[in-house]
């Protein structure tokens, strides 16, 4: 299985090649729209704003290939902001339009709970019974490292894999057919985060 990691040129994309190296599986760069056709299963980290990092994929030419990836339903993992722009639109950048993969919208913390924005550090994730395969030989709930500031508002429950909660609850991953998406980083998340990355490239292989 060909794995590919999105690069647009915003953040430190090794902690995430590290990690596919140490599950044993090798990943590669993709930063041109022909590489798309290199690869079984696209991997998007991401860090930054969300209508900014939308139009750096315009810019590189990597959003109609991204989109077009995503509506054939082809293997996906999205990290962080890769999950953030599965959906609809976000308060952090209004008027921009996400990739509405998933119906909902992003949302900012609000300060007046008296929380430090962004939520950063180690957090408790539950996980759904009805998609044991993603969390496989993990315990429930675990504890998972996030850095954000917005949080997805899913619309459709049944696509929650994970929640957690930082002054509101909300869902923290998803899941469906050949995607998988997560709002914490895995790759920063020690031997848990490694095993969850390994069930779902182990998972996704099956689907090819």
């Amino acid at each position: 299985m060909n794995l590919g990691v999105l690069d647009y040129g915003a953040g430190n994309l090794r902690s995430v090649l590290n990690a596919f190296t140490a599950i044993g599986r090798e990943a590669k760069l993709v930063t041109k729209p022909a590489q798309f056709d290199d690869i079984d299963l696209l991997v998007f980290p991401g860090q930054g704003a969300f209508g900014d990092s939308i139009r750096i994929l315009k810019e590189t030419h990597l959003w109609d290939p991204l989109k077009a990836w995503l509506k054939a339903e082809k293997p996906y993992l999205g990290i962080c902001l890769g999950y953030q722009l599965l959906f609809e639109d976000s308060e952090e950048s209004p008027g921009v339009e996400g990739l509405a993969v998933a119906p909902g919208r992003v949302r900012k913390f609000d300060s007046a709970h008296g929380l430090k924005i962004p939520h950063m550090g180690w957090n408790k994730v539950t996980w759904a019974e009805d998609k044991p395969v993603w969390w496989k030989d993990l315990p429930d709930p675990s504890h998972l490292y996030f850095v954000h500031s917005y949080y997805p508002d899913v619309a459709d429950p049944s696509l929650a894999l994970c929640r957690t909660d930082y002054g509101v609850p909300f869902i923290a991953g998803i899941a469906k057919k050949n995607l998988m998406a997560v709002q914490f980083h895995p790759e920063k998340s020690q031997e848990i985060g490694l095993k969850l990355l390994k069930n779902s490239v182990d998972h996704l292989a099956t689907t090819l």
